[in-house]
Protein backbone atom coordinates (compact mmCIF):
# COMPACT_ATOMS: atom_id res chain seq x y z
CA UNK A 1 0.00 0.00 0.00
CA UNK A 2 1.10 3.04 -0.90
CA UNK A 3 2.15 5.61 1.57
CA UNK A 4 -0.96 8.10 2.09
CA UNK A 5 -3.55 5.71 0.21
CA UNK A 6 -6.52 5.04 2.55
CA UNK A 7 -8.83 2.37 2.67
CA UNK A 8 -12.13 2.50 1.78
CA UNK A 9 -13.25 2.32 4.85
CA UNK A 10 -17.51 0.28 4.78
CA UNK A 11 -16.83 -0.86 0.97
CA UNK A 12 -16.75 -4.74 1.22
CA UNK A 13 -16.69 -6.79 -1.90
CA UNK A 14 -17.16 -10.12 -2.50
CA UNK A 15 -16.31 -12.64 -5.40
CA UNK A 16 -16.30 -16.49 -5.69
CA UNK A 17 -12.96 -17.00 -4.44
CA UNK A 18 -12.10 -13.16 -2.44
CA UNK A 19 -13.49 -10.42 -0.26
CA UNK A 20 -12.09 -7.23 -0.66
CA UNK A 21 -12.26 -5.45 2.67
CA UNK A 22 -10.55 -2.37 5.03
CA UNK A 23 -7.44 -3.17 6.00
CA UNK A 24 -6.71 -4.19 10.08
CA UNK A 25 -3.69 -3.02 11.61
CA UNK A 26 -2.71 -6.70 12.28
CA UNK A 27 -2.48 -7.36 8.46
CA UNK A 28 0.67 -4.67 8.23
CA UNK A 29 3.10 -7.20 7.87
CA UNK A 30 1.31 -8.52 4.48
CA UNK A 31 1.77 -5.01 3.39
CA UNK A 32 5.13 -4.92 4.56
CA UNK A 33 6.14 -8.25 2.62
CA UNK A 34 4.44 -6.49 -0.93
CA UNK A 35 7.14 -3.79 0.24
CA UNK A 36 10.13 -6.46 0.36
CA UNK A 37 9.28 -8.27 -2.60
CA UNK A 38 9.13 -5.03 -5.06
CA UNK A 39 11.40 -5.36 -8.37
CA UNK A 40 13.94 -3.76 -7.94
CA UNK A 41 13.13 -1.72 -10.98
CA UNK A 42 10.25 0.35 -8.76
CA UNK A 43 10.85 3.47 -7.73
CA UNK A 44 12.89 3.99 -4.32
CA UNK A 45 10.38 5.51 -2.35
CA UNK A 46 8.03 2.64 -3.58
CA UNK A 47 10.63 -0.07 -2.06
CA UNK A 48 12.46 -0.43 2.07
CA UNK A 49 15.01 2.16 2.33
CA UNK A 50 18.12 1.32 3.27
CA UNK A 51 17.06 2.01 7.19
CA UNK A 52 14.60 -0.57 6.78
CA UNK A 53 11.70 1.89 6.33
CA UNK A 54 8.57 1.83 6.19
CA UNK A 55 8.77 -0.68 8.68
CA UNK A 56 6.04 -2.42 10.22
CA UNK A 57 4.77 -0.12 12.44
CA UNK A 58 5.04 2.55 9.93
CA UNK A 59 2.13 0.79 8.15
CA UNK A 60 0.59 0.44 11.29
CA UNK A 61 0.39 3.66 11.98
CA UNK A 62 -0.81 4.58 8.27
CA UNK A 63 -3.51 1.81 8.38
CA UNK A 64 -4.15 3.36 12.00
CA UNK A 65 -4.29 6.98 10.65
CA UNK A 66 -6.33 6.62 7.25
CA UNK A 67 -9.28 8.47 6.96
CA UNK A 68 -12.58 7.66 6.02
CA UNK A 69 -13.43 7.35 2.22
CA UNK A 70 -15.44 5.98 -0.31
CA UNK A 71 -11.96 5.01 -2.66
CA UNK A 72 -9.02 3.56 -1.26
CA UNK A 73 -7.49 0.05 -1.36
CA UNK A 74 -9.03 -2.58 -0.54
CA UNK A 75 -7.25 -5.91 1.14
CA UNK A 76 -7.74 -8.70 -1.02
CA UNK A 77 -8.53 -11.42 1.67
CA UNK A 78 -8.69 -15.10 -0.25
CA UNK A 79 -12.58 -17.03 1.57
CA UNK A 80 -10.84 -20.14 1.94
CA UNK A 81 -7.73 -19.49 3.57
CA UNK A 82 -8.48 -17.00 5.60
CA UNK A 83 -5.70 -14.78 4.36
CA UNK A 84 -4.94 -11.58 2.55
CA UNK A 85 -2.68 -11.98 -0.46
CA UNK A 86 -2.60 -8.43 -1.07
CA UNK A 87 -4.40 -5.00 -1.97
CA UNK A 88 -6.94 -3.81 -5.12
CA UNK A 89 -9.14 -0.84 -5.12
CA UNK A 90 -9.27 2.71 -6.40
CA UNK A 91 -7.03 5.35 -5.92
CA UNK A 92 -6.65 9.24 -6.58
CA UNK A 93 -2.77 10.08 -7.17
CA UNK A 94 -3.88 13.04 -8.56
CA UNK A 95 -2.66 12.24 -12.33
CA UNK A 96 -6.08 11.57 -13.84
CA UNK A 97 -9.44 13.70 -14.22
CA UNK A 98 -11.23 14.37 -12.06
CA UNK A 99 -13.74 11.70 -10.69
CA UNK A 100 -11.74 9.19 -12.49
CA UNK A 101 -9.81 7.42 -10.42
CA UNK A 102 -6.92 5.26 -10.94
CA UNK A 103 -7.17 1.16 -10.74
CA UNK A 104 -4.49 -0.06 -8.78
CA UNK A 105 -3.24 -3.76 -7.29
CA UNK A 106 -0.70 -5.69 -6.14
CA UNK A 107 -0.60 -9.13 -4.77
CA UNK A 108 2.00 -11.37 -2.60
CA UNK A 109 4.27 -13.45 -4.80
CA UNK A 110 3.65 -16.86 -3.81
CA UNK A 111 -0.37 -15.79 -5.07
CA UNK A 112 0.87 -14.80 -8.69
CA UNK A 113 -0.91 -16.83 -11.70
CA UNK A 114 -3.48 -18.03 -10.06
CA UNK A 115 -6.30 -15.27 -11.63
CA UNK A 116 -6.91 -13.57 -7.97
CA UNK A 117 -5.89 -9.69 -9.52
CA UNK A 118 -8.05 -10.36 -12.42
CA UNK A 119 -10.92 -11.97 -10.04
CA UNK A 120 -10.11 -8.45 -7.50
CA UNK A 121 -10.01 -5.73 -10.16
CA UNK A 122 -12.58 -7.12 -11.73
CA UNK A 123 -14.96 -6.94 -8.55
CA UNK A 124 -13.49 -3.22 -8.06
CA UNK A 125 -14.81 -2.10 -11.64
CA UNK A 126 -18.14 -3.60 -10.74
CA UNK A 127 -18.34 -1.33 -7.50
CA UNK A 128 -16.83 1.64 -9.59
CA UNK A 129 -19.80 1.41 -11.97
CA UNK A 130 -22.50 1.09 -9.25
CA UNK A 131 -21.22 4.03 -7.16
CA UNK A 132 -21.17 6.32 -10.45
CA UNK A 133 -17.87 6.63 -12.12
CA UNK A 134 -18.34 6.72 -16.07
CA UNK A 135 -14.16 5.92 -16.93
CA UNK A 136 -10.95 4.61 -14.42
CA UNK A 137 -7.74 4.66 -15.21
CA UNK A 138 -4.43 2.55 -14.38
CA UNK A 139 -0.70 2.87 -15.13
CA UNK A 140 1.53 0.09 -15.39
CA UNK A 141 5.20 0.09 -16.20
CA UNK A 142 5.70 -1.27 -19.62
CA UNK A 143 8.13 -4.30 -18.21
CA UNK A 144 5.29 -5.34 -16.09
CA UNK A 145 3.56 -7.75 -18.52
CA UNK A 146 1.31 -10.16 -16.18
CA UNK A 147 -0.18 -6.31 -14.85
CA UNK A 148 -0.51 -5.16 -18.24
CA UNK A 149 -1.93 -9.08 -19.09
CA UNK A 150 -4.59 -8.35 -16.18
CA UNK A 151 -5.63 -4.77 -17.47
CA UNK A 152 -6.24 -6.35 -20.78
CA UNK A 153 -8.33 -8.95 -19.62
CA UNK A 154 -10.36 -6.57 -17.19
CA UNK A 155 -10.84 -3.98 -20.17
CA UNK A 156 -8.37 -1.30 -20.00
CA UNK A 157 -6.70 0.62 -23.28
CA UNK A 158 -3.58 1.83 -23.95
CA UNK A 159 -4.34 5.73 -24.33
CA UNK A 160 -0.74 6.28 -25.86
CA UNK A 161 0.37 7.78 -22.97
CA UNK A 162 3.63 7.06 -21.50
CA UNK A 163 6.40 8.43 -18.80
CA UNK A 164 10.29 7.66 -19.90
CA UNK A 165 12.25 6.75 -17.19
CA UNK A 166 15.48 5.37 -18.59
CA UNK A 167 16.17 3.76 -14.41
CA UNK A 168 12.67 2.72 -13.88
CA UNK A 169 11.03 2.40 -17.70
CA UNK A 170 8.31 3.34 -19.40
CA UNK A 171 5.11 4.05 -17.45
CA UNK A 172 1.99 3.52 -19.55
CA UNK A 173 -1.17 5.06 -19.63
CA UNK A 174 -4.51 2.84 -19.73
CA UNK A 175 -8.20 3.81 -19.88
CA UNK A 176 -11.17 1.60 -18.93
CA UNK A 177 -14.75 3.54 -19.55
CA UNK A 178 -17.95 1.45 -17.31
Amino acid sequence: MAAGATPAHGVVLETERLLLRPWRVTEAVVQHELWTERDPRVPPHRRIDADGRPTVADLEQWIRAAEPSSIGLLAVERKAAGDVIGYCGLVDSGRGAAREPELAFELLRRTWRQGYATEASSAVLDWARSAGYERLWATVWDWNTASRRVLAKVGFTETGRKDVDAVHGTTLFTTRTL
